[in-house]
């Protein structure tokens, strides 16, 4: 039995915190009605699973398998497809192997989908949602930051020298031993970039302001169209607040086949990977075939948002409870 003095029964974040939280989930709902966005609620289990070899799922088992949804993505563009129009949904998404200084296994995104947008002036409205947010407590200078957009290709240039479109899986090991980090063996391309970005390019992006990449390499599109001006990339964005990834947005691929040989893919590098492979979604197959409309889409981590807001040094300090004291 746990004596009296252990303190994991208390929750992880302060009340002030948690009033703020509560504010700015407030403020966020006020951001979406004042577009005129629809927001949602959809399932949290699902008979399919997201094959990005990125992310892992969490399964239970009843008299069939389940998957506790990664994003609310492909139940929203089935909206879509359905002619519902822009929306949006704020809740709970879920992901293994995810824990950490700003991470946890449970945690809170915002997604959501314009129709007939680019992915551009989508990018710009989540700089809109960030500053509007930044209203809600004085000290959160980064309203005011300046905008910053820069290609992927440009980036890596830029902090190593390194063309990510051409290099070579040898030229990432090269830098990789010069910097001493630690890497596993048999790494693919897109994983050495996964591994680049975030433990070189990332902490040298600049502290105050918001960075938008772009264009990034095309076998990191994951649902993103290719970009047809230059193959090579796709339009895909990641916006940061200062030094932290914050959202990562689409133009949305609606190609059904293409849809489908993406997820296949993605099964294969699961494959290769030796994890497990996943249950396509055939709904959001058969939805694409209606078609879904041409539209941008982005999911952002409302945890890291609060996080940055109060200047937190840890994600569990923004949640109620972190999975260590759930």
């Amino acid at each position: 039995m746990n004596s009296p003095e252990n303190s994991t029964w208390m929750p992880s974040s302060s009340l002030d915190n948690l009033k703020t939280r509560a504010r700015l989930l407030e403020k966020t709902r006020e951001f979406f009605k004042q577009r005129n966005i629809l927001e949602v609620e959809t399932p949290i289990l699902s008979q399919a699973g997201n094959p990005d070899p990125n992310i892992d799922s969490f399964t239970t088992v009843n008299t069939t398998l389940l998957y506790l949804r990664t994003s609310p993505e492909f139940l929203l563009k089935r909206m879509l497809a359905a002619g519902y129009g822009d929306c949006y949904e704020l809740g709970k998404v879920f992901r293994q192997a995810e824990s950490g200084q700003f991470h946890n296994p449970e945690f809170t995104m915002l997604e959501w989908y314009r129709v007939g947008w680019t992915w551009k002036q989508l990018a710009n409205e989540v700089c809109d949602y960030i500053k509007f947010s930044g209203q809600l407590l004085s000290g959160s200078q980064f309203q005011h930051w300046p905008i910053r957009w820069v290609s992927f290709q440009e980036l890596y240039l830029e902090h190593i020298g390194i063309d990510p479109l051409s290099a070579q899986i040898a030229d990432f090991e090269a830098l990789a031993k010069s910097q001493n980090l630690q890497f596993p063996d048999n790494m693919l391309k897109d994983q050495w970039l996964d591994l680049i970005m975030s433990t070189v390019i990332q902490p040298g992006l600049a502290e105050s302001a918001i960075t938008i990449v772009y264009d990034f390499p095309s076998q990191q599109a994951a649902l993103a169209k290719i970009n047809p001006d230059n193959p090579s990339t796709a339009l895909r964005f990641e916006v940061y607040l200062g030094q932290q990834e914050l959202a990562n947005g689409y133009q949305e691929l609606t190609d059904a086949r293409e849809l489908e040989q993406r997820f296949e893919n993605d099964n294969r590098k699961r494959k290769q990977r030796h994890q497990a492979e996943v249950k396509l979604d055939q709904n959001l197959i058969s939805a694409q075939h209606q078609p879904l409309p041409e539209c941008a889409g982005v999911a952002l981590g409302f945890d890291r948002l609060l996080m940055a807001m109060m200047k937190s040094s840890k994600l569990s300090e923004c949640l109620s409870f972190d999975s260590e004291r759930a």
